[in-house]
This record gives C-alpha cells, sequence and structure tokens, in this order.
C-alpha cells in the first residue's frame, strides 16, 4: 500500500493565500465609552447611572428638550445642568486621556479637566453661544473634545445660562 502512495504522481493545489495587508492583521483600539442616555427618564437626576461604565456625574438631569433651540444631536434625551444652571461634573473612576461632548449653549462653553490632584489640566472652549436657528457661526451641538494624561474629573460650564450635553464619550 505505501509503494502505491510512492508510485502516484505528486498533487498540486492552489491554497486561496492572500497576500500581508494591514487590514488583515488585528488592530488593538484603545478602550472607549460612548454613553447611551435614551434609557434616562426625562428629568430624572443623573449621578450613578453610568458607574459600571467608569464615570459619576454631579449637578446633571436627563431631559427631553421641548425647546427647538436646544436640539439632541442624536435620540432624544440629552443632560442640563440643574439645580445649579449652567454646570455638569463628571468624575472618572479610573484616569481617562479624553473626553468629549456635544454641547449646545447660548453663551460660551467651556470644557475643563483636572487630575487627581483637582489641579486643572487642559481647558477646552467653545468661544460663542450656538443654539439652533440662531446666528453663531457654530453649530447646534458643537463638539467639545479635550485630551490630557490622567484626567479625573471634567466640567462642562457656561456662564449664566443653561447648556445641554449629548453623545459623551471618553477614552483611557
Amino acid at each position: 500500500m505505501v509503494s502505491e502512495l510512492l508510485d502516484r504522481p505528486p498533487v498540486a493545489v492552489s491554497l486561496p493565500i492572500q497576500p500581508w495587508s494591514e487590514s488583515s492583521l488585528a488592530v488593538a483600539r484603545p478602550w472607549q465609552v460612548q454613553l447611551d442616555l435614551e434609557n434616562l427618564a426625562c428629568f430624572e437626576v443623573v449621578n450613578y447611572q453610568f458607574q459600571h461604565q467608569g464615570v459619576i456625574f454631579d449637578n446633571a438631569i436627563a431631559l427631553w428638550p421641548s425647546n427647538p433651540a436646544f436640539p439632541p444631536r442624536s435620540g432624544t434625551t440629552v443632560l442640563m445642568g440643574a439645580p445649579k444652571t449652567g454646570l455638569i461634573e463628571a468624575k472618572f473612576l479610573h484616569p481617562v486621556s479624553s473626553v468629549s461632548g456635544f454641547v449646545t449653549s447660548p453663551r460660551c462653553t467651556v470644557l475643563s479637566a483636572y487630575d487627581h490632584n483637582d489641579q486643572l489640566i487642559a481647558v477646552a472652549e467653545l468661544t460663542e453661544g450656538n443654539l439652533a436657528n440662531s446666528n453663531s457661526s457654530l453649530p447646534a451641538n458643537a463638539e467639545l473634545f479635550l485630551t490630557a494624561s490622567n484626567i479625573y474629573r471634567v466640567v462642562f460650564s457656561t456662564f449664566g445660562s443653561h447648556l445641554t450635553l449629548d453623545d459623551i464619550s471618553f477614552s483611557r
């Protein structure tokens, strides 16, 4: 039997081997979280609802905006600063390196980041208000984004007015 196999001619088989490409390799992506606000009830105080995703809020309520000047970016729910007007704070359970959120406000809005010693480490700013259907050069739901090492807390703030925040994300 072995001699019969050895007497046979070799079989050539063409395998579907593709050339190497970058897209064929697994790419490690940084850990990123985008918060889904859609399960929050209107006027629900928001604090520990996203703790399992690594963030705790202070001075925030969920809102389904009825004022067309403050439209949501996606879905129907946004966060608004309350009971203090114009301020939303997020504290991270582990340090992050970037934070982003889409903001609407009638006045300039600042995103400030702090380290574990509560020292200011980064700032991003929308230089003017951006209500929907206003004369602003910025659209409603303009993105505020910043990066820094070891962010433990951020504050979205506007001066003397309301702000809404949607599609919040952060990454390590």
